[in-house]
Order: structure tokens, then sequence, then C-alpha cells
């Protein structure tokens, strides 16, 4: 994308007001966030300073594409609008970020609603709060990711805090998508299954194919951030409103980069109440 500019990525213009008032130094700011109390502690003992809840919106058209009955095969078109959609929202929760001067966005979740006023129509949100970092790293350059964006995690304040203190950093949520559609058994093929225990090969090569796509594509935006790994990563199934024989498969996780050779992790500690009950 060429265009960085709040307004042209679509903010509305209610949120840049919003997080005008919200910038370090004005005299009326103060932060929102979706972090609970424990997690808004760790992400401070971390050295981060909330800055403001952050969102991005988007919703979109996802239209029909057909695949042949009895063949498994990706429906490229589904794929690149579930993954475009996403990553308009993303794209905005992040300008919001860069408007409040953050360095990052912990806790983010991306969230897909489909609307009963349209049923090809879904939002796709993204929401997280932004950070500030009370000092640069220590080996020093920005927390920002080398495209000079604000980083992006999914991770708890409790995983984000555990991952600074054993001298890594997030880079950037990844991502990858496929949506598949999977074959149908022929009449005599299902009829031949039942009363066994029998691998069906065309539903395990369907299913493990999506998967490894959707994978590869979330360790390619990695590579592109210059990651040396990806933590946390879950990887979904969704069917959406396609039916059962197409099926979302999404793999999404936390590019980390290390700050310093020398990885302190720290050591689990028994504790024993005093108080007798």
């Amino acid at each position: 994308m060429t265009v960085n500019t709040p307004d042209a990525l679509g903010v509305p213009d209610d949120a840049m007001r919003r997080l005008a008032q919200m910038r370090p130094g004005q005299a009326t700011s103060l932060f929102t966030s979706d972090l609970s109390v424990n997690e808004f502690l760790l992400v401070r003992e971390a050295g981060f300073r909330p800055l403001g809840l952050v969102l991005g919106s988007s919703i979109y058209h996802v239209g029909i594409q057909f695949g042949r009955w009895s063949k498994n095969q990706e429906l490229e078109s589904l794929s690149q609008a579930m993954y475009h959609a996403r990553e308009l929202a993303m794209t905005r929760m992040e300008a919001e970020a860069d408007a409040l001067g953050a360095d990052g966005i912990v806790g983010v979740r991306l969230d897909i609603e489909f609307k009963e006023f349209g049923s090809d129509l879904a939002e796709f949100i993204a929401i997280g709060t932004a950070v500030k970092a009370d000092a640069a790293p220590a080996s020093g350059g920005t927390w920002r990711n080398r495209h000079n964006q604000p980083f992006t995690s999914d991770l708890s304040g409790q995983d984000f805090w555990t991952l600074i203190q054993a001298g890594y950093a997030p880079l950037g949520m990844t991502m990858g998508t496929c949506v598949y559609h999977i074959a149908h058994q022929r009449f005599w093929q299902a009829m031949g299954n039942i009363g066994q225990n029998v691998e069906i090969p065309q539903y395990t090569e369907a299913l493990y194919d999506a998967r490894e796509l959707a994978m590869s594509r979330m360790q390619a935006e990695a590579e592109a951030l210059g990651a040396e790994g990806i933590v946390g990563v879950q990887m979904l199934s969704n069917t959406h409103r396609w039916g059962g024989h197409t099926t979302e498969f999404f793999a999404i996780g936390t590019a980390v980069r290390p700050l310093r050779s020398d990885h302190v992790i720290a050591k689990p500690q028994l504790v024993l109440p005093l108080t007798d009950r």
C-alpha cells in the first residue's frame, strides 16, 4: 500500500479527534485499554505505557466462488477476499496507533462478524491497546518494525512481559489464509465406507494441503519482517456460511526478534501462602 495517512486509509474523522485528545502531552489525555488489571500492570512492568484503545474495521462483501464437486482445490478469490478484509482492518488499527505516537499494539484481537442486513456481508474487526515504551531497547534502535510501523502482538499481557524479560521483542502479527473446497465422495465410495474404520485419503490430503498453504503464507509474512520466529501460533478452521465442503483455514501468530544474545528465562518459584483458611 502506497498511502499511509489515516484519512487515506479510511479512519473516520471522529476517531482522529478522539485520538488527538489522547496523545501524550494533552491537558485532557487519558488512556483506554481492553487489558485486564493483571495484564495492564505487567505491560507497565515491562516498560510500556498504554496510550489508548485502537481499532480498525472493514465491512466486506465476500463473493461466491464454486469448486468442482469431486475436486480438492483452493478457492483463490475467496482466499484473497478474506485476507484483504483482515488486512484493511489491521492497517486502520495501526494507523490509529501511529496517530497516537505509539511504539506498538498489544493484546490484539481479530474477529469476524457476519451481519444480518446482508448474507454475504461480514465485518472484520481488529482491536488492541496502543503502547509507548519508556525507553528505547537496550540494544539500540527502535521498538517499531523494519517498515517503521508500530509492532502488533496478540499475546496476553503475561506472555508479553515474559517475552520482553527474556530478551525478545514482537515485530508484528503475521497471518495466512486459505479457503479450500473439499471434494465430495462419490456415491459408491461413501457406501463402501459404511461400517468400516478407514482413512478417507482425499479428505486427509485436502485438509493437509489447505493448512500447509495457510502456514506457508504466515511464515512468508514473518520472513518479510526479518523475524527469528513466530510464537503463539493459532490454526483456526472456519466454515463461515459456505457449507460443510468449503472451509477457511487461518493461521496467525506473533513474529519476534531477539533484543540480545543472552536470553534470561525466569525460573518458576514455589510460593507458600502464610494465611490459614
